[in-house]
């Protein structure tokens, strides 16, 4: 492969080659045998795009809004933890050689040397005119974050078994502009990831929970990280916390995590204002369905009422394309986020998400598409679907 990625699946390799083993499985696993990481992928090569004709393309526009806020194109920043694992090979050994002698979540990573983390990948998507979701699990704070670039940026929230902590973070969050809060709904507790318990993986500085919480755990097999958050999250949240976050912030609720029209249903009654289709980039339940196969199921079941958007899988325009017929206003991209990072810093994020636009905008074009709203679903063909006869 040559040294410079021409599309997104390049920069896998390239953030193999970068990282230490420990951070690039704790970054590309999943859960289990990794059956729904796969699938995750394959299920979007099993749909096929139907394009049309004789259009007018000579104008490409993908510009759309999420909750009101215009992006200029329909591909937004996952949350995903601990950007600063995405660091050159000396220094990340040099951090795993020191966090070998501790855990807790409060680690100083900035005492060691001066990494950007979140704040690269904010600035990237700052660049790209695009809302990055920024993790409850982030290296950087919340603070650093927003002060690092003027731009619309949403916090993903895990609720804890102190929701003082949790509350605590919502205003936080919502005190210092974050746009809404994108409450995760898929984790009461972490799934089963083989290669961490493997690797034993440690942890990380979750810089938000800065002066608010410190665990102490013994792990003498596995990964100390799942001990950790097996002690923090709350597995007794039900739907009724939906209406406890909504009386502390008066900012929009997404809900993560939703794989069902059952669940679809009920988030919708319960008053959030957008659904994200997910499964945890594969890293929760090994054999639940890739989010791509359950995307209509969920659309159908919210009847336009709420916010869809997906995320899991997603290496191509063409992907984000399908998706969009499908039924969802925008995609979220997480791992490929990460690579780019590992491999080239903020400029590897930027690429990325460059890369994902301009696959889109060719297969706009070559679908006849000249706008977001003119992709439909006639435009895709999923292995279910099947054509009326034209007898």
């Amino acid at each position: 492969m040559s040294s410079e990625p021409v599309n997104v699946n390049d920069f896998k390799e390239l953030a193999r080659n970068a990282l230490p083993k420990m951070y690039y499985d704790y970054y590309a696993g999943g859960a289990e045998d990794e059956h729904t990481l796969r699938e995750n992928i394959q299920a979007f090569h099993r749909i096929t795009i139907r394009p049309r004709v004789l259009v007018d393309v000579s104008q490409i526009d993908m510009s759309t809004t999420i909750l009101g806020y215009p992006i200029s194109a329909p591909i937004l920043v996952a949350p995903t933890a601990a950007h600063k694992l995405a660091i050159p090979e000396g220094y990340s050994f040099w951090y795993l050689a020191y966090l070998r002698t501790d855990f807790h979540a409060t680690f100083f990573l900035d005492d060691i040397c001066d990494l950007s983390g979140e704040l690269a990948t904010a600035r990237a998507a700052a660049a790209a005119n695009t809302i990055m979701i920024l993790s409850y699990s982030s290296t950087c704070s919340m603070e650093e974050v927003a002060s690092s670039c003027n731009a619309v940026r949403f916090f993903q929230l895990h609720i804890s078994k102190r929701r003082d902590i949790s509350a605590l973070l919502v205003q936080r969050a919502e005190r210092i502009g974050y746009n809404a809060i994108v409450l995760t709904a898929d984790t009461p507790r972490l799934g089963r990831r083989e290669a961490d318990i493997r690797n034993k993986m440690i942890g990380f500085p979750v810089k938000n929970l800065e002066g608010l919480m410190s665990i102490d755990v013994e792990s003498d097999q596995g990964s100390k990280l799942e001990a950790y958050y097996n002690e923090m999250l709350d597995a007794s949240i039900r739907w009724e916390d939906i209406g406890w976050l909504r009386s502390i912030t008066n900012l929009p609720i997404l809900l993560k995590g939703i794989l069902t029209h059952e669940d679809a249903t009920k988030a919708v009654e319960a008053g959030v204002d957008g659904i994200i289709v997910s499964n945890h980039g594969a890293r929760q339940l090994d054999f639940a369905p890739a989010t791509v196969s359950v995307l209509e199921e969920v659309v159908h079941a919210v009847k336009g009422k709420v916010a869809v958007l997906l995320d899991g899988g997603v290496r191509r325009g063409t992907d984000v394309f399908k998706a969009l017929a499908l039924g969802a206003q925008a995609v979220l991209i997480g791992r490929p986020v990460l690579f780019g990072l590992a491999a080239k810093g903020e400029g590897g994020v930027r690429t990325v998400l460059e890369m994902l636009k301009n696959e889109l905008e060719i297969s706009m074009a070559l679908s006849g598409c000249p706008c977001i709203k003119d992709i439909t679903r006639s435009h895709v063909r999923t292995p279910d679907h099947k054509l009326p006869s034209m007898l």
